[in-house]
């Protein structure tokens, strides 16, 4: 009986899936893909369906399909854009692709619902796929990853961990420099307003204080004018 999760290399599974891991290119407000490719190893049709553990975060299409004998397909994974860094750029976010054989002539709309269920009886084959970040400002390239691990790049991988690490750091340290300035820049901008009102409310002032003053003497003098003129008897 098959084991579905089994994922050795020397047993031949139902479809194979290239890349094995799921790898994104990881930016702020952006969003990312990765397609797998899923090829049918078998003279039979086989059905296939991707989950994983955090469906709001991922848009996968198709998510279910049929492949003919020995067919192929691509599934397209996107990655929703994001507001925050995962911690140390590291994803805990889990992918199963399963796998099982179905009546020729089958079509995703003919499958029944309980197709990938395990208590149906039915021999499932499942494949878990782990999910890589990448930073954008990685030194290294992603195609070079399957030549690194072959050669037991274990402390390489650690490397570039780290690398992307710090430059998260940098760029939140350019972020957060980037706040404190634009803070600085209005809290000069608001000094400024205040300074220029206190300056026309004290020009304002010093007029009325001198409006006031000449009509106070003008009115001084008509008044000793008048008290000054005689009486007519």
């Amino acid at each position: 009986m098959m084991n579905g999760s089994m994922t050795t290399s020397s047993t031949k599974q139902l479809i194979s899936v290239h890349p094995e891991d799921l790898k994104f290119v990881f930016e702020l407000e952006k969003q990312s893909f990765c397609d797998l490719k899923v090829i049918n190893n078998t003279e039979q049709n086989v059905a296939f369906k991707v989950k994983t553990t955090s469906p709001k975060k991922y848009f996968v299409r198709p998510n279910t399909g049929v492949l003919h004998p020995w067919d192929s397909c691509v599934i397209r994974v996107t990655l929703q854009a994001q507001r925050e860094y995962p911690p140390d750029m590291q994803c805990k976010d889990k992918f199963l692709l399963q796998s099982t054989v179905v009546s020729p002539n089958s079509e995703v709309d003919d499958l029944p619902q309980d197709t990938f269920n395990k208590d149906s009886g039915r021999a499932i084959e499942e494949r878990k796929l782990k999910v890589v970040y990448a930073s954008p400002y990685a030194s290294g390239d992603n195609t070079d990853d399957d030549s690194v691990n072959n050669s037991g790049g274990s402390s390489l991988h650690g490397s570039s961990s780290t690398e992307d690490s710090k430059a998260v750091q940098r760029l939140k340290e350019e972020r957060d420099a980037a706040v404190r300035q634009t803070q600085q820049l209005q809290m000069e901008l608001d000094l400024m307003k205040k300074r220029k009102l206190r300056k026309n409310n004290a020009g304002f002032s010093l007029k009325f204080a001198l409006f006031v003053a000449v009509v106070g003497i003008v009115l001084g003098i008509l008044l000793k004018l008048s008290i000054s003129s005689p009486t007519s008897e």
